[in-house]
């Protein structure tokens, strides 16, 4: 699906990108992680054809930069600074539609799944949307087309949790016919996404490995938590998640994607102190498992 062979990048006299090759393939949903500098926005802007450089970049065999308008309509993007358009978000949203030859609606309806009301703010400029409308805005763009490849760069930095649920059962309807390149600065923001990790660090790749893929990006636990006493933080932090108080907020319930299960058992473990008893367990798998 994608290659990039002997790929050299320098600006000026600093090699940014030093002799980069690797094979993505379909269905492949990739971590490209290491810090800032590591030359990883480097390497996305040579696959979206943005950049001239030393090698060959393909995607299914064709150039993004010779073949850029129509290498660009199979790809979805996510961008983690979106971009300062004044632009209606109507028009944008027909502009990008018109692009990539998909229905307008269609992207009205993944907005809506994610949580954005469009009506009231189809007039508004999309640089005057807050950081969580332009995410979700750009999400349904990105996957409101029939792209081969999604490119994600902090795909769900501004997104509510319940925001992010829906997110990662877009991503779960796309995972069997779509490759997924998806950059961060931490692994363990998208460890539960991906099922291939690269590491960059000073233009090379250090490290090329696969990860067990034993949670479906639809798969869901229940949780149940009680606490000892009743503290307004983690009844913040409850609803939030959207749980349900079963009691005088000491017992809550609720349900958590599996891909967020870390992040949220990162988020209870603030609190172990407070809390009493706490069970999560996996209730569905997603398509290719059995519930349990």
């Amino acid at each position: 699906m994608i290659r990039f062979s002997s790929v050299t990048k320098s600006f000026r006299k600093t090699r940014v990108l030093d002799d980069i090759s690797l094979e993505i393939g379909l269905s492949e949903r990739v971590a490209l992680i290491g810090s800032n500098g590591a030359g990883k926005t480097t390497l996305i802007r040579c696959l979206l054809g943005e950049y001239t450089f030393d090698g060959q970049v393909t995607i299914e065999g064709r150039d993004p930069r010779k073949e850029r308008t129509a290498v660009l309509g199979t790809i979805g993007f996510v961008p983690q600074l979106p971009p300062p358009l004044k632009m209606p978000v109507a028009q944008l949203i027909d502009f990008s539609a018109a692009l990539c030859g998909t229905d307008p609606a269609r992207i009205h309806e993944l907005a809506q799944r994610l949580g954005l009301d469009l009506a009231p703010i189809l007039s508004r400029p999309f640089v005057k949307l807050s950081g969580g409308m332009k995410q979700k805005l750009l999400i349904a763009i990105a996957l409101g087309r029939d792209a081969k490849v999604l490119v994600m760069d902090e795909p769900a930095a501004n997104l509510d949790p319940e925001a992010r649920k829906i997110f990662f059962e877009l991503l779960a309807e796309r995972q069997e016919d779509v490759t997924m390149l998806i950059s961060s600065h931490r692994l363990n923001e998208v460890s539960a996404l991906v099922n291939r990790v690269i590491e960059m660090d000073m233009g090379k790749v250090v490290l090329d490995d696969g990860v067990a893929d034993d949670v479906s990006l639809s798969g869901q636990f229940a949780c149940r938590i009680s606490i000892k006493r009743n503290e307004a933080a983690f009844v913040k932090a409850m609803l939030a998640w959207s749980f349900r108080d079963l009691g005088d907020g000491l017992e809550w319930e609720g349900e958590v994607p599996g891909p967020d299960r870390l992040r949220f058992m990162g988020m209870t473990s603030r609190y172990g102190a407070l809390i009493s008893d706490y069970s999560l367990r996996e209730t569905r798998v997603g398509a290719n498992g059995a519930a349990n």
